[in-house]
């Protein structure tokens, strides 16, 4: 009976932690994690996200576990990735590595631009997936003079990388509303955004092309995703079948045994 005491201790405490851990996640104040969209198997959306990532992130993070030539297998030509993608001298054969040295990186932002091969299968939490993440993170950016950057994030807070895609989306303040019957030190609520510059993008098509550039950080970080699962398929069919057979052939082995 003690034994099972203590062990209800453990298990209310382990709640009560997860609890607390679930309510201070709420309390922050910050937007809940958008739904990206699957775009997993849309050729056109993982190219143009395979462009928009060379263009605007490759600058500083580096994919060093994705060959270019890879690209192949999202439809693009070896021509179409030497002629839009490549730049400098790097080869058809190279692994995505950014140009930035990274002690600069480290002065300039506090730390090292992080690979970004697997990026969105790291980031997945309790809010949802790595893609979710990732979807509502680059959407999210604001302008903060307080800031070195003059660039904020709600998702990542006192985040170090600058809007790199402001030119895109423009710039943005976040609307809060005073919270009510929470304490009185009880944190703002998120209620929306207010434009303040408009970017070259209107908010639907620049949400797309984010929506786009997860997709390829998807893909990326498990290429042969799709193979495994039309494999999967087929194997658990297979099963079905070879499952089916052994129960008629058990059944005839043993139909004259009582």
């Amino acid at each position: 009976m003690k034994t099972m005491g203590f062990t209800k201790k453990i298990i209310l405490g382990l709640m009560m932690a997860v609890g607390m851990t679930l309510s201070a996640h709420a309390n922050v104040g910050g937007p809940a994690w958008d739904k990206a969209p699957d775009k997993i198997n849309d050729m056109a959306a993982l190219q143009n996200g395979a462009k928009l990532f060379v263009n605007y992130c490759l600058n500083c993070h580096s994919a060093a576990f994705m060959r270019y030539n890879r690209l192949q297998d999202i439809g693009l030509t070896p021509a179409q990735i030497k002629d839009n993608l490549l730049v400098t001298n790097t080869k058809i054969g190279d692994t995505m590595k950014a140009a930035i040295d990274p002690q600069q990186a480290k002065a300039w932002f506090g730390a090292n631009p992080p690979d970004l091969t697997v990026i969105a299968r790291s980031r997945a939490g309790a809010n949802g997936t790595g893609a979710d993440y990732l979807y509502t993170y680059l959407r999210t950016f604001y302008k903060d003079e307080t800031k070195p950057t003059g660039w904020n994030n709600l998702v990542f807070p006192n985040v170090g990388m600058p809007h790199v895609l402001w030119e895109l989306q423009g710039e943005r303040r976040p609307i809060y509303e005073e919270a009510k019957g929470h304490g009185e030190h009880a944190a703002p609520l998120f209620k929306g955004w207010e434009q303040l510059k408009p970017g070259t993008m209107s908010p639907q098509q620049y949400d797309q092309a984010m929506g786009d550039l997860v997709g390829y950080l998807q893909w990326m970080g498990e290429p042969v995703q799709n193979t495994r699962v039309r494999v999967g398929m087929w194997v658990l069919l297979f099963l079905a079948v070879f499952t089916f057979f052994a129960w008629r052939l058990n059944a005839a082995y043993w139909k004259d045994i009582k």
